[in-house]
């Protein structure tokens, strides 16, 4: 009862870390767009200062000057439509920003968390409620997930769900005797070894592969699951 207490605690933490960081990105974020958008130059700082040389030489009446400060009004403008573009770009920018640093939070608590399930799996071995063989099918449901096996892996998984029936350790050469028909003494220890590498790879996932096909020092190979959930068909 206690597995079930812990794991709610930890989601509940991690709720709260996702939470504070995602406060926290958000103000860091918002104070740092208010910082720049107030040091941002005033769009229309250039139009007054047009605006002023107009109203201060109101003397200049050549076609000359007058052009010339046409060509400053306008320049003015330019410089106020670009600025704001500017300013739309940079609010852009920020939100992208904002968006990328909450998925980039989300995604590590999400590693961290998986990091500490694989570990708690390492260390525990997975818990299987069922086991089911289809030979016919040559398919295995593992927690009722399925997987398909080739003819020769589901081969190797019966032998080892037999012994472990038997609670029989067996060695690669034992594995290839009963899988062969032949006796384990004329048997290599090394092709024993190979059904069971080719089982793994079959059943795909590295580390369920590995602990649910445990290796014991010096005596062989068997499953790591509980006699009773085993059935063949």
């Amino acid at each position: 009862m206690l597995e079930p207490i812990s794991s709610a605690t930890d989601g509940q933490k991690s709720g709260r870390v996702l939470t504070f960081g995602i406060v926290a990105i958000v103000l860091i974020l918002l104070v740092a767009a208010g910082v720049l958008f107030a040091n941002l130059p005033d769009a229309n700082a250039f139009n007054a200062r047009v605006e002023a040389i107009f109203v201060e030489n109101d003397n200049l009446t050549s076609n000359a000057e007058i052009k010339l400060l046409e060509i400053l009004a306008q320049s003015g403008t330019a410089f106020s439509d670009t600025l704001t573009s500017y300013r739309v770009v940079i609010f852009v920018l920020m939100l992208f920003a904002t968006a990328l640093l909450v998925a980039s939070l989300v995604f590590l608590l999400t590693i961290l968390g998986l990091n500490k399930r694989m570990s708690e799996i390492d260390k525990q071995g997975i818990q299987i409620s069922s086991l089911l063989i289809s030979r016919a099918e040559n398919t295995v449901y593992l927690n009722n997930m399925e997987f398909k096996l080739t003819g020769a892996a589901i081969e190797t998984l019966c032998v080892l769900a037999e012994a472990r029936l038997d609670d029989d350790v067996l060695s690669g050469a034992e594995i290839e005797g009963v899988v062969s028909g032949r006796n384990a003494v004329d048997c290599d220890e090394a092709a024993g070894a190979t059904r069971i590498k080719r089982l793994r790879d079959t059943l795909g996932n590295q580390m369920m592969s590995e602990l649910l096909v445990k290796n014991i020092a010096r005596k062989g190979y068997m499953l790591s699951v509980p006699r009773d959930v085993i059935k063949m068909v």
